[in-house]
Order: C-alpha cells, then structure tokens, then sequence
C-alpha cells in the first residue's frame, strides 16, 4: 500500500518538511514526546513517519504500530455506524431521539439558575437523531466552563472537565443524569460541541440490541481489518501504547496516563462513542480509505456511497458556519467557513478559513492532539497521531495542512 510520493502527484523533498518540523519545532525541545504521521494519496501511502519516544520515561521508540488514545475521532466511527441502522430503515435522522429514550420526552431548555433550581422553557420541538449527529441537540460538555449547566454537568458526574474526571459508569446512567437537566438551547437552532456522539453510541445499542463494542466491532473494524482498535487493549499489547502527556505548571510535559498502569486495560463499563476508542495510524488510515472509497473496502461495504455524501454536507440551518451558530469557543475545529455534517467538519469556505485545504474536504481530531482529514476532491487523506493535552496547546493541525498541501505538485 506504500508508494513513491511522485508516483501519486506527491514531492517527496516537500513532504520531508513535515519530519523536519515536528522533529525541530516539538520533539527536539520537548514540547512533545513524539509523533506518526500518515499520508495516502490514491489509495497510496506516500508517506508514513514515527518520530520521537512513545514513552519518554522509558526511553520506548516511537513506531508506526505505536497505539493512541485516538479521543474524540471515536465520534466519526460511530457516526458511521449508526449511519449504517439508518441505511437498513431501522431508524430516520428525523426520529425523536425520545422515541428511544421515553425519559427524554418532556426536556426543558435552560433559561436561568442553578442545580438544582433551573428555570427553563420548553423546546421548539423535539430532538432528533441528526440533532445528535451534528452537535445541534443542546446537549454540552461539563469540561467547557460555561454555563450553570455545563456546572450540573459537572456535578452530577455527567461529563468532568476533563478527560479522566468522574463519569457515569454506564452509558444508561449517562442518560439517567441527562434526563434530570435541561438543554442549553432548542435543537437545531444553535452548535455546541457535546456528549451527543455518547448519546449516539447508546442508539446504536438501544436499536441494533448489541452493545456498542460488539457493534462497532463486527460492523466496522473486523470487515476493514483495523485489528487494533477498541475500547482497551490486551495487557500484551501495552508495550505498544503510548504514553499521554499533559502540560505542567512550567509547561514541561508531565504524565497524564501511564501506558501500563492505564485503565485502557481493562474493559471499560462506560462505551464511549464520544471519545473512548484507542487505534493506530494504520487502523485509522483503513477507516478513511473506506470513507473515500463509498464507504467499501476489502470487499465489504460498511456503507452505501451517498451515505457518505449525505454524511459529508454541511447540516447546518441556512448553509451556516460554526462561527455563526457556535456557543462557546470549543471544538477540534476552527470556525470561520467550516460546516457541520452528520459526525464530521465540513470546509464550506476555504478563503473564509484562511488555511489551505479544499472545500468539501471533511475532519476531525482528539483531546490528545491526534487529527485526520479526507480531502476528496484531492484523493487524499491525513492521519496525525500525538499525545498531549489539551489540543489546542499547538497548532499542529494547521501547519500540517500547509506541509501536506504544498507538496501537492500534480
């Protein structure tokens, strides 16, 4: 699946400039520990590079087998899979999602107060499956320090504000919590980044009457061969995993989880479709191709081709961007000309953007600095694997685009 990166329209001199800079800009003054990075084009990989330590305190090597905790680009893969329900008729985007969720019938929106003495309104209307999948239900996270609700988030133990705070121990008590609070606007008027893919991932269980691991699992990663892939990973293979590192105080990286003291080793109670997968760069190359393939690979087909289009358009009221519609300042995506689409970030205006890409191109990355994009018009796609926290710390996302793009050169 290798390639010479000028057999498929690639500069190899140009795409060596991103080992440079990761290798002198990060790694070398520590302000990451290492890194994979994955480029196909054409159904090629043109170039694929493991730099630095997985573990530092260990001195392990950076490898391209390494494993990651790949965060919130879990949500793409459920997206998909509760896609594939939608295919067989088993669901609609525009059901209520309190059709399978009774106790979610009568939730209110947020007007003012505090736990446990909200004021709310009721909604305009129902929420909806694709309210879920586009980040439209009102639903939010406890981690953006918002609101009072973001608070009750918080203080009922739905979501920390963190990655690793306490959290429900099973995605039904998730819902129990949630069914107590009300959301922040009426679905479909506004965006706020959110548990919604979590919600999403409890559908797929409630519709499919598998659990989401087995789910995901037969649907998706046995068909597309993602072997190392899942929501914790054998003991055997904690030789692999990397370590995750947060900044400290003098914003030397300090260790945020222990690759063999993780709880990534055991099987978890808590599936999370919002953020609980762990893969490789390999597994999550599959996934793309499959993604810029029409949803086919190995002879499989996971989803039908306008499934991807459907997914791939941006939802958003009126042809908006996030900027217009976004409440907060939180995503794994810039703003301004970017979309939303059931699961993914859609560029809907390159120049609005003011970072090299093309329009139509779709993406989304993780709480520990990981990214991938698929670029159709080029027949390219991206996956960058790191491990610090927050995500935002760097700009990795942005000045990989600009490596990647300028090597462009058919």
């Amino acid at each position: 699946m290798s390639t010479k990166p000028e057999d498929v329209g690639l500069s190899s001199e140009r795409l060596s400039r991103i080992d440079r800079h990761l290798r002198e800009r990060y790694i070398e003054p520590g302000k990451i520990a290492g890194a994979v990075t994955l480029v196909a084009r054409h159904g090629q990989v043109a170039h694929l590079s493991a730099l630095g330590l997985r573990d530092r305190e260990r001195k392990e090597p950076m490898t391209e087998d390494t494993v990651f905790r790949i965060y919130s680009m879990t949500k793409p893969i459920v997206s998909i899979a509760m896609m594939s329900l939608v295919e067989e008729a088993r669901c609609a985007l525009m059901d209520p999602v309190h059709r399978y969720i009774p106790e979610w019938e009568h939730l209110r929106v947020f007007r003012y107060g505090v736990w446990p003495t909200f004021v709310t309104d009721p909604p305009q209307r129902p929420m909806t499956i694709r309210d879920l999948l586009t980040h439209t239900s009102g639903l939010t996270y406890g981690f953006m320090l918002r609101d009072a609700v973001d608070a009750a988030y918080r203080q009922l133990g739905v979501s920390g504000a963190a990655p690793g705070d306490p959290r429900p121990a099973t995605l039904q008590e998730m819902v129990d919590k949630l069914a107590k609070l009300p959301l922040i606007f009426s679905p479909g008027t506004r965006w706020s980044y959110s548990v919604a893919t979590d919600i999403v991932g409890y559908l797929v269980e409630r519709i499919s009457g598998q659990r989401l691991d087995e789910f995901l699992r037969v649907r998706i990663f046995e068909p597309l061969g993602m072997r190392d892939t899942g929501f914790h990973l054998a003991e055997t293979d904690a030789k692999r995993f990397a370590t995750n590192y947060r900044l400290g105080p003098d914003r030397a990286l300090v260790v945020a989880d222990d690759p063999l003291k993780s709880e990534y080793l055991r099987p978890p109670t808590f599936l999370s479709g919002g953020g609980g997968l762990v893969s490789t760069a390999e597994d999550y190359r599959r996934f793309c191709q499959m993604l810029l393939d029409g949803g086919r690979a190995n002879g499989h087909q996971i989803v039908g081709r306008k499934t991807i289009e459907l997914m791939t358009q941006n939802h958003l009221p009126d042809n908006s961007d996030l900027a217009a519609l976004a409440t907060g300042t939180f995503s794994e995506a810039t703003f301004d000309g970017v979309g939303f689409g059931l699961g993914f970030a859609i560029l809907i205006d390159a120049a609005k953007r003011a970072l090299h890409g093309s329009e139509g191109e779709y993406y989304w990355g993780g709480a520990a600095s990981t990214a991938f994009w698929v670029d159709p018009s080029e027949d390219l796609l991206v996956v960058f694997l790191a491990q610090l926290m927050p995500s935002n710390t760097y700009d990795f996302r942005g000045q990989l685009r600009n490596l990647v793009y300028s090597a462009i050169v058919d």
